[in-house]
């Protein structure tokens, strides 16, 4: 296990040999120094680790905790494999053209292997509390396995999140009211007053506008999701919004907006 250092965070990158994925699984571990009681720190899960170093969260990191913005937490950036769009899809079902075979399997790696490994590596038996974060695809994927896990997570960031993923094609006689496959979860769930959910897009992430209302989908299905949030009983204190005027579909984005995705979640 290698590790570097800044002033406030200590970054160990480990590689985990996954049975369930079948595939060796890079992980980068953000831990935040001076913490004397590892007990009250949170955990944050974070779906695509492999951009983390692109930001860089580490600097990003360091910079919060310089200033004491943030509580301590200990952050997992998870780096996607060459079938991601296999293992990011929706646990439950699989998208129109049969993608997500392998979302299972990544939650079993989460679960029984991932979490395994930091309990045992790091010697934190439990955490404040654990989170959840992903950008596009690997954010669906973060809302996916809390949502699902709600015993598991108190807070979900969604960058970007592929929240089109469908069960029909366009040609296939889809609805946009009942076919996209998170939304309908979101649906069919409970309300959990512990769970909060932070939401980020770009109105630069995209282009297409599928239902000519002047609106990028991804803005829409964001939207949209909110409002399936809010019919169940959540409230807009436990959701944030945050929308980038000139936000695009990319990292150096995803890196403005994380500091207030920390801030909402584990600010002082």
């Amino acid at each position: 296990m290698a590790e570097e250092k800044s002033l406030s965070v200590l970054v160990e990158n480990a590689s985990i040999d996954s049975i369930y994925l079948e595939r060796e699984v890079k992980v980068d571990f953000y831990l935040p120094t001076n913490v004397a009681k590892p007990a009250e720190m949170s955990l944050l899960l974070i779906n695509d680790g492999q951009d983390l170093p692109k930001m860089p969260f580490e600097e990003i990191l360091d910079d919060l905790y310089s200033e004491d913005l943030i509580a301590p937490v200990f952050c997992a950036g998870i780096y996607c494999g060459p079938d991601r769009k296999n293992e990011y899809g929706t646990a439950n079902q699989l998208d129109y053209m049969g993608r997500g075979t392998k979302a299972k399997d990544y939650n079993k790696f989460i679960f029984s292997e991932l979490l395994p490994f930091i309990r045992k590596t790091y010697l934190v038996p439990a955490f404040k509390e654990k989170s959840y974060a992903g950008f596009s695809l690997g954010g669906l994927s973060a809302l996916d396995i809390a949502w699902n896990h709600p015993q598991e997570f108190t807070k979900v960031g969604v960058f970007s999140g592929s929240l089109w993923w469908r069960s029909k094609g366009y040609d296939e006689g889809y609805n946009d009211e009942t076919d996209k496959i998170m939304h309908e979860q979101i649906r069919k769930g409970k309300h959990y007053p512990w769970m909060k959910f932070f939401f980020q897009c770009g109105a630069a992430d995209e282009s297409e506008d599928r239902n000519k209302n002047g609106i990028i989908d991804s803005i829409d299905d964001t939207m949209d999701l909110i409002k399936a949030l809010k019919a169940i009983g959540y409230t807009d204190d436990e959701i944030k919004y945050l929308e980038i005027k000139d936000g695009k579909h990319d990292v150096p984005t995803w890196a403005r907006a994380f500091p207030d995705f920390l801030k909402w979640g584990w600010g002082k």
